[in-house]
């Protein structure tokens, strides 16, 4: 069936000449971290608060992990931190702006795994992971979902299809490249169905336009439809199997109920850092890593995704190596569904 993407994204912003390459490739740095290299050689670090950049906008689910995770990484790393927000072209914008920041370990990027690495892979931004950004520590991860909302007259996922069958299927989605855009698409195509995707540049607007039937659906992580309680029913979640059943409507896996072989689709959230500052600054980039790990295995951190509103069964501490492996499969995964993703 043929694939029609509606796009509300601005157009594309360009690099600079000097960032540009040739490829965008994304591979597993095999960095070996900073053994070796302790905090009290950075006992001047920070000297004043880190910057936080967000590529998506304020309220949605990028913002409300991140304040969790330094709402106690703050009493480990001992400074205050600053947010930034920066949506557009399906993240392209946030990244670019953070490439122009100061590469001195004071400027971090929080990241999301799935769609932003996808976004890096489909489009020319000349920028790559390993040689411009390197993930240093993981938080977080989760399945994608598709879901309506709670006047829909859909209630199963065999009922979607059914009306797939006999016309075209609008899906809300916070962005094109995103991994549960491919899970959509992907379903399209193994149960003949036309997909239409609409992108709304974020979580929140997506959100609105399935509860209110501008949209048949919406696909988006997990968490955001247990965040929204009863004003989100779950179809089917993009996974081997559903994690957090109370907080999804006991919902089946879409290959469970329909019978499909579509790949487990997740996305993780993870830190990210200039890999400039990262040579430089081995102490600086150390002092943070320690700081993050002590974080992830403080309770009140634990606490703190919950009051969030996040099952904390998503919480999926990964150092670098981890992360870094993470994108690199995040990779493979749109150039798989590079076709579909872009309606070539």
């Amino acid at each position: 069936m043929t694939k029609r993407l509606i796009t509300r994204a601005p157009g594309l912003i360009g690099r600079r000449s000097f960032l540009r390459t040739s490829g965008a490739a994304v591979a597993a740095t095999g960095l070996g971290g900073f053994t070796g290299v302790r905090k009290a050689f950075a006992q001047d670090y920070p000297s004043r608060n880190i910057d936080i950049v967000i590529p998506t906008g304020e309220g949605g689910g990028a913002d409300r992990d991140a304040r969790a995770f330094t709402s106690v990484w703050g009493k480990h790393l001992n400074t205050n931190f600053q947010f930034g927000y920066f949506p557009g072209a399906a993240g392209q914008v946030g990244y670019e702006f953070y490439m122009d920041r100061e590469p001195d370990a004071y400027s971090l990027l929080f990241a999301n795994l799935g769609p932003e690495i996808i976004m890096l892979a489909l489009q020319d931004t000349g920028i790559e992971v390993g040689r411009d950004i390197v993930f240093i520590q993981q938080t977080l991860s989760e399945p994608m979902a598709v879901w309506v909302g709670p006047n829909s007259p859909i209630r199963t996922l065999e009922e979607l299809v059914e009306l797939g069958r006999s016309r075209p299927i609008t899906v809300a989605t916070s962005r094109l490249p995103h991994p549960a855009s491919i899970g959509m698409l992907a379903l399209g195509e193994a149960m003949g169905m036309e997909i239409v995707l609409v992108p709304y540049g974020g979580g929140n607007p997506t959100a609105m336009a399935a509860i209110t039937q501008e949209t048949d659906c919406a696909a988006l992580p997990v968490t955001n439809t247990i965040v929204l309680d009863d004003q989100a029913h779950v179809l089917g979640l993009f996974a081997d199997e559903n994690v957090a059943p109370e907080g999804t409507d006991n919902a089946p896996t879409v290959n469970d109920a329909l019978g499909t072989s579509i790949p487990e689709l997740t996305s993780s959230r993870a830190w990210g850092v200039h890999r400039a500052a990262y040579d430089a600054h081995p102490d600086r980039i150390a002092a943070l890593v320690e700081s993050m790990e002590a974080t992830l295995a403080d309770p009140d951190y634990t606490a703190a995704v919950e009051a969030a509103g996040v099952p904390t069964v998503f919480i999926d501490p990964g150092d670098e190596a981890r992360a870094m492996a993470s994108a690199a499969a995040t990779t493979e995964l749109a150039r798989r569904y590079r076709d579909l993703l872009t309606g070539s």
